[in-house]
């Protein structure tokens, strides 16, 4: 029969993508996220909610004890602390989706992503550039919602994080956005077809002779 064999090898991916403030990562992630085939990873943290969040869908609240209970548990993938208040991924959620064979799409700061890459080699890092760091300030100017110093700020910090880009995989522009959405899917599906993911694949098709 033709029906797709389960193989090891189906075990979902751990993508990782990060990009600076006014990027429309956003956007791109909820097309992308529009397909049951992939997951988004919720972080954790120790801030109050704002008004409208909802637990477990835009953050996990916790207690500062509960978080520092996991990470010290190696329950978190990657965790920092920014301003007083911890944000880290719970590990077991990603683990639990990958062995579903989904794959996980986790949007975080480069920081995290790089420790991630190296407590997670077998993740995928890609990350989205702006057209230009005054087309970044353009965006974030017509998005109305920060004074002129906020607004320095994040482009000031939007260029550190595009000099580490580097450390990624896969790099691409957000110009035009159906542009963006069909790169980030193309990234996906030959990733999914590298040969590191594909090893039990080779081995089936031979003992199917």
């Amino acid at each position: 029969s033709m029906r797709r064999m389960k193989m090891a090898t189906d075990r979902g991916m751990l993508i990782v993508v990060s990009a600076p403030a006014g990027c429309g990562k956003g956007t791109i992630l909820a097309e992308i996220l529009k397909d049951d085939n992939f997951c988004y990873s919720v972080s954790a943290t120790t801030r109050q909610p704002r008004p409208g969040e909802v637990d477990g869908v835009n953050y996990h609240f916790m207690t500062v004890d509960e978080f520092k209970n996991l990470a010290d548990n190696d329950g978190m993938l990657e965790y920092a602390q920014f301003c007083d208040n911890y944000y880290g991924t719970p590990r077991k959620f990603v683990e639990e989706k990958l062995s579903e064979g989904k794959d996980v799409i986790l949007e975080i700061e480069v920081q995290g992503a790089m420790i991630v890459k190296k407590n997670f080699p077998e993740a995928l890092l890609v990350f989205i550039l702006p057209p230009s760091i005054n087309e970044l300030r353009r965006r974030l100017h017509k998005r109305g919602t920060e004074t002129e110093e906020v607004i320095e700020k994040r482009v000031s910090k939007a260029s550190g994080e595009i000099e580490m880009a580097e450390n990624y995989d896969y790099t691409f522009i957000n110009g035009e956005l159906e542009t963006a959405i069909d790169d980030l899917k193309a990234i996906i599906r030959a990733e999914r077809c590298t040969l590191k993911r594909q090893k039990n694949t080779i081995r089936e098709v031979l003992n199917n002779a």
